[in-house]
């Protein structure tokens, strides 16, 4: 598959999408992540959505062969991960038995072609039928043609449902040869999830207790007193912005974590110039009004305010969960 345009187009639905449509490109590619071999990258993204849409997980499994297919993965790896404890349990013999029958059914020539009805039940039954190869290689466990035959959009669900196949994925055959690629998806996908449901993060107090709460419930300082903002201003020349006193006023800065440096509190801003740094390392700025993100890799952000950049900091900490 060309996993460059699938993501796009991915993505592209996560952001504009009918919810529905939304829950089936998640529910696709969380079980594209698992056949790769990615368990983690799948239970992240799904994790992830569970916690923006706050949508029961059936929602992702609602086909019964993708619940067949969650069903036999989470048999093969042992265990259901947290986010499955939504998905009712299944009879896996019986599963299995359908599963193999469904691979073996003969496919009619005019399956598919005519609208679901009447009608294209009879001419399903009374056109010529053949075996679908593509099932077939999955009912003789040969999953090097499976992926020779699959397409530009391989159905991933009839693989993971496969239960003499679900060991193998789960031990990183990866068919597709996508496993690489699996962190760049689930995090394109999350970033995308959290930037069409964003974040409730109300007051500064709400504020940062969200990301002490994504920090694993690391402690910050104590709030600033009003005394110590003002003589911080005077110190510095400036009046900090409305935004950012009420920041100091919640925390007097805040200690660095895995996406962000150390925010400085009133006894540390200090001011080059008519630049004021608001971080060690001096990645922050305050210039002209307007808080300057400074990112080596990344490049240059201007951020709307302190609080925008704040906003951005929670959910980077949150797709980082």
């Amino acid at each position: 598959m060309d996993a460059g345009e699938y993501l796009e187009a991915a993505v592209r639905d996560v952001l504009t999408a009918a919810e529905p449509r939304v829950d089936d490109r998640i529910g696709y590619a969380a079980l594209l992540l698992a056949v790769a071999g990615a368990a983690d990258e799948a239970d992240r993204l799904v994790t992830q959505w569970q916690a923006r849409t706050e949508r029961p997980v059936v929602a992702l499994a609602a086909d019964p062969v993708r619940a067949r297919a969650w069903a036999m993965l989470f048999e093969a790896r042992g265990g259901r991960p947290d986010w499955a404890a939504g998905l009712p349990p299944l009879d896996l013999d019986a599963e299995e038995r359908a599963h193999t029958a469904s691979l073996r059914r003969p496919v009619s020539d005019l399956e598919g072609v005519l609208p679901p009805g009447p009608v294209a039940e009879v001419v399903k039954h009374v056109a010529p039928a053949r075996p679908d190869r593509v099932r077939t290689a999955l009912a003789d466990g040969d999953l090097a043609l499976w992926a020779s035959l699959a397409g530009p959009h391989p159905d991933v669900a009839p693989v993971a449902a496969t239960r003499a196949l679900a060991p193998a994925l789960v031990a990183g055959a990866d068919p597709l040869g996508l496993r690489d690629w699996a962190p760049a998806c689930a995090g394109a996908l999350i970033a995308a999830l959290h930037e069409r449901y964003p974040p409730a993060l109300g007051t500064w107090p709400e504020l940062i207790a969200a990301i002490r709460r994504l920090r694993g419930g690391a402690a910050v300082p104590p709030p600033a007193s009003d005394a110590a903002i003002r003589s911080a201003e005077l110190r510095l020349g400036v009046e900090l912005p409305v935004d950012h006193r009420e920041f100091l006023r919640t925390c007097d800065g805040l200690p660095a974590d895995v996406v962000f440096p150390r925010l400085l509190g009133t006894a540390d801003l200090r001011a080059k110039g008519a630049v004021v740094i608001l971080s060690e390392p001096a990645v922050l700025l305050l210039s002209a009004g307007h808080v300057v993100e400074v990112d080596p890799v990344l490049g240059t952000t201007v951020h709307a305010s302190f609080r925008a950049a704040l906003v951005r900091h929670a959910t980077l900490l949150a797709q980082a969960g």
